[in-house]
């Protein structure tokens, strides 16, 4: 099975996470994706191919020459993100030739070249896309194909190699992918992420981050008679928001350029609770951005009466950078898997996190590849098929040098 021909069958599967639910894995469905991967993995030849009862499918295959090889380990994740509909995803192949591209006619949805100018890099490519009304699942079902085939390929070509560890995580869109990753029974000398963006990323630093949860209390009386005596907290909350650095948001912000970001809220006047994320990749900076809220919660109280505006701050995870450049020779191995292969290795920060930067605070160093996609946790998500099959070969160039370093 070719690589775009897997993921055009895992792309049927709705798999979502949800942050709002308590249970592990998150979603049911992500559970029956899994099964089948379990089962996948199983058939292509891979031993203890199994999904455990968080939702973390496990296999491993078995090196097969006695020489010493280090224990390479490949992970994605299963779960879409909830920023766009996951449900009865259409994707489409087309064969990009330039300009603006008609997702849907009937909805007269066009993803235009203007607003994505990434699309000049695809002319000539063979481009899967959405019908524009739901995402389309390359973040990370493309990692996943991409890894799978790569492992079919290795067995049917009976190449000598060492043992590979696979693990396909849920609820890596909700930040918990790690949460029960079972390191020691992975027990992988290092490891990848392919969970990247465009060919040719490697990605070894990740934002910190951590969350906001700012809650306003406010007092409702009679709007007649409420002069001295409301105090209003969808009002309030607006001017707790106007409080905060108004240049360092997302919508504002790139590279290494930190933000916060308020992604949900809900406000009346007796109270109103605002969530945000907080991201920078300096510790000192993500302090300063912590600080910041502190502050504009001490100057609400100041003005409004202790008590009014709390703030509850929490960390999510943190720059892996800190542990992958004690290990910077994996690193350079993905660099040189893919000029072996014809691609020029991108060095860039990840503006997030993958499931790689906790498990490599958690003894498990895990830098993060490309998976040649686009425009992720969007109705115009998009992948290049010739991307993906490259991918899958800087895969397969690891594995074979590891065999040639050792």
């Amino acid at each position: 099975m070719t690589v775009y021909e897997r993921f055009l069958k895992y792309t049927a599967y709705p798999t979502m996470s949800d942050d709002e639910s308590e249970t592990v894995p998150t979603t049911e469905k992500q559970l029956v994706l899994g099964r089948a991967l379990a089962e996948e993995l199983a058939a292509i030849g891979l031993s203890d191919a199994h999904i455990d009862e968080k939702g973390y499918v496990y296999a491993v295959l078995p090196a097969n020459t006695g020489r010493k090889i280090d224990t390479i380990g490949f992970i994605a994740h299963m779960d879409t993100s909830s920023a766009a509909p996951d449900e009865n995803i259409r994707p489409a192949v087309i064969n990009y030739g330039g300009g603006d591209i008609l997702l849907n006619k009937e909805l007269n949805i066009f993803m235009k070249a203007s607003d994505y100018p990434c699309l000049d890099k695809y002319i000539g490519d063979r481009l899967i896309v959405t019908d524009g009304t739901t995402l389309l699942g390359a973040d990370d079902k493309a990692g996943i194909a991409e890894i799978f085939t790569m492992l079919e390929e290795l067995v049917n070509s009976g190449a000598e190699h060492g043992d590979i560890k696979v693990c396909i995580t849920p609820d890596e869109e909700v930040g918990r992918g790690a949460d029960h990753f079972d390191v020691e029974k992975f027990a992988a000398d290092y490891a990848y992420t392919v969970d990247g963006g465009a060919l040719g990323e490697i990605e070894y630093e990740n934002f910190n981050a951590s969350g906001a949860k700012v809650t306003v209390h406010g007092v409702s009386i009679h709007p007649g008679s409420a002069k001295n005596k409301m105090k209003n907290a969808v009002t309030m909350a607006m001017e707790f928001n106007s409080l905060l650095p108004q240049l360092e948001v997302p919508e504002k912000t790139e590279g290494y350029e930190g933000f916060h970001n308020l992604f949900k809220m809900t406000a009346e006047i007796e109270l109103a609770t605002m969530h945000y994320i907080l991201r920078d990749h300096d510790k000192a900076k993500i302090a300063d951005k912590k600080q910041q809220f502190i502050k504009a919660a001490e100057e609400m109280n100041a003005r409004y009466g202790e008590g009014s505006v709390e703030v509850e701050l929490k960390d999510s995870y943190f720059n892996m950078k800190e542990i992958i450049e004690n290990h910077m020779y994996i690193v350079e191995r993905a660099k040189k898997a893919m000029t072996d292969v014809g691609v020029t290795p991108d060095i860039v920060p990840i503006r997030g996190g993958t499931d790689g930067a906790r498990l490599s605070f958690k003894g498990l160093p895990c830098p993060n590849l490309c998976t040649g996609g686009e425009n992720f946790h969007s109705r115009f998500e998009f992948i290049s098929i010739e991307s993906m099959e490259k991918v899958k070969d800087i895969l397969l160039r690891i594995v074979k040098n590891s065999v040639e370093d050792c």
